[in-house]
């Protein structure tokens, strides 16, 4: 009974979380997609395209 009680013990322990260097590369992945992201909307193509987008929406009739 002891034993068993110490298995679970130690099963519930365990750590299923990130470690730190994991937290880091994680940053690092996220600040890299955001400055690409933002590269690709801040584009003339895109841009123009937004615009476009949001003139067509303010100009629609009811």
């Amino acid at each position: 009974m002891y034993l068993m009680g110490r298995k679970m013990r130690k099963l519930v322990r365990r750590d299923a979380g990130m470690v730190t260097s994991e937290y880091a590369m994680g940053i690092i992945a996220a600040v890299g997609f955001a400055a690409v992201l933002y590269a690709v909307v801040t584009s003339g193509q895109v841009s123009a395209e937004l615009q476009d987008i949001v003139k067509r929406a303010l100009s629609a009739g009811v």
